[in-house]
């Protein structure tokens, strides 16, 4: 009967990488490499080493030369070799260690108890069957051309899919040629402003204006690239885009908008001013970057389609699945204006870390089967009820408190008293609340009044932690005046 692979595997021993340079005879160097292999740990006692004649045909030596070898260091102890167990390394003691000082580990914030943190989905409400179900349809249907080198711009599954999504749900004019999957918003700005501090730029140089109340990190990216930010003000209709001209108006090559629902104060940009952004970027030569945030979450609106749709030669917009599925599924994406697709896969590179091409075929899948609206619908109803209980909470216990941004998004902005965030903030963390003030959203530039309040997710808890996190919440709030 053949000799079974197994039986094989295990007569020829492990595969060896030996360093056969230095001085001395051909033996004296293999000898002393594995010396250094089992000193340093690279052989571990119990290795079961190469019949000799396998080794000496590997390294291109003489067999008598491994033999030698072997049998020397079976004299000195390194090696045994037992009849029908072939040369191992030799167990031995391990020689006691010099006691080593500790050093600090480092530390992790600690979980809230009740975590009402912005910008994060409910994780148990991941759709796991539907998702494992598209998982296994994708991975039948994938050609072969899948598992190999791929195309900077992304799976064209996913391209077309996110293009009829974005084109039907969003009003984005998208050409699947123009999408260019990233892993993220944070991972699409990199490419946007890499090497933007260097002589030769990047795709996007600087200056760039922003909202005066934002994301911290859309700032750090960007400043981080060299490019000096502009904050502008906000009122009750969204950013005051009339900041870009006139006179007194910085000179900026683009602005980084949240046009859907402004973070974190929440509300859409006003139609005249999405038009008169357009306008500035048409006119002036600049972009618009426009971040969908929320966009698919909204309760007492109709839906606002994207700035994008307006003329997509001067709007970037950008997009994700952190917040409609899970920020675990690391897929975001760019339609882009022709202009910039080059540059963007030049920065990307050819061997760029991609999105996992498994997960982008999952979710061009999952978005082709109307599993992402069902579950957008579903999402949509669960959160729509959260903030309803946080409004009537409110209202009930706490009616000096105003929630202000809550036609839409995943978040709610509670109004506090001046002069309070600070104490209520810290408050709150002794109360094992995790939460965010205003403050920590505001640009350090910005000019207009600051306000105090507090920036509450909703979305973040499970559903049975949501209402012990509720009351939590209202313990926490300052009286009436």
């Amino acid at each position: 009967m053949p000799e079974s692979w197994v039986n094989l595997a295990e007569r020829i021993g492990s595969d060896l990488h030996v360093d056969l340079s230095g001085p001395g005879s051909r033996r004296a160097v293999l000898a002393r490499a594995l010396r250094d292999a089992v000193r340093e740990g690279r052989l571990a006692p119990g290795t079961r080493l190469p019949p000799y004649r396998s080794l000496a045909a590997d390294l291109g030596l003489a067999r008598n030369t491994v033999a030698d070898a072997y049998a020397e260091l079976v004299a000195e102890g390194w090696l045994t070799a037992r009849q029908g167990s072939g040369t191992r390394v030799a167990q031995r003691a391990k020689p006691p260690r010099r006691p080593r000082q500790p050093k600090p580990a480092p530390t992790r914030p600690e979980a809230p108890a009740y975590n009402l943190r912005q910008g994060q989905p409910d994780a148990s409400s991941f759709p796991r069957t539907a998702w494992l179900a598209a998982a296994r349809r994708a991975l039948n249907a994938a050609p072969n051309d899948a598992f190999g080198p791929g195309d900077p711009r992304g799976r064209v599954e996913l391209r077309r899919a996110l293009a009829d999504y974005l084109t039907r749900a969003r009003g984005v004019r998208a050409d699947p040629e123009r999408v260019v999957v990233c892993s993220g918003f944070a991972h699409a700005l990199r490419l946007l402003f890499a090497g933007a501090r260097g002589a030769g730029g990047g795709v996007l140089r600087g200056p760039f204006a922003m909202e005066s109340y934002g994301l911290g990190f859309h700032r750090e990216i960007l400043e981080g690239s060299g490019v000096r930010t502009v904050p502008l003000s906000l009122d009750e209709q969204g950013t005051r885009v009339e900041g870009l001209t006139g006179k007194q108006a910085p000179r900026v090559r683009g602005v980084l908008l949240t046009p859907a629902h402004q973070f974190p104060t929440g509300g859409p940009l006003h139609p005249a001013r999405r038009a008169a952004v357009v306008d500035w970027a048409r006119t002036s030569g600049g972009l618009v970057l426009e971040d969908d945030y929320d966009g698919e979450f909204r309760y007492d609106r109709e839906p606002v389609g994207a700035v994008q749709g307006l003329d997509p030669e001067r709007v970037v917009y950008l997009g994700s699945v952190s917040k409609s599925l899970s920020p675990a599924v690391r897929i975001g994406w760019m339609v882009l204006p022709e202009q910039l697709v080059e540059g963007v896969l030049a920065a990307k590179g050819e061997r760029e870390a991609w999105a996992s091409v498994l997960d982008q075929l999952t979710l061009a899948d999952f978005i082709a089967s109307g599993q992402y609206d069902r579950h957008i619908r579903r999402m949509r109803q669960r959160y729509r009820q959260r903030r309803d209980r946080l409004v009537t909470a409110l209202a009930e216990r706490a009616p000096h408190i105003a929630a202000t941004g809550i036609a839409a998004g995943l978040h709610a902005v509670l109004r506090l008293p001046p002069g309070t965030e600070a104490s209520v903030v810290k408050a709150a963390a002794w109360q094992g609340i995790g939460l965010d003030g205003l403050a920590t959203f505001r640009h350090p530039r910005a000019t207009m009044p600051a306000g105090d309040g507090l920036v509450v997710g909703y979305s973040t808890p499970t559903e049975h932690a949501y209402g012990p996190a509720l009351e939590a919440l209202l313990r926490t709030l300052p009286p009436a005046s």
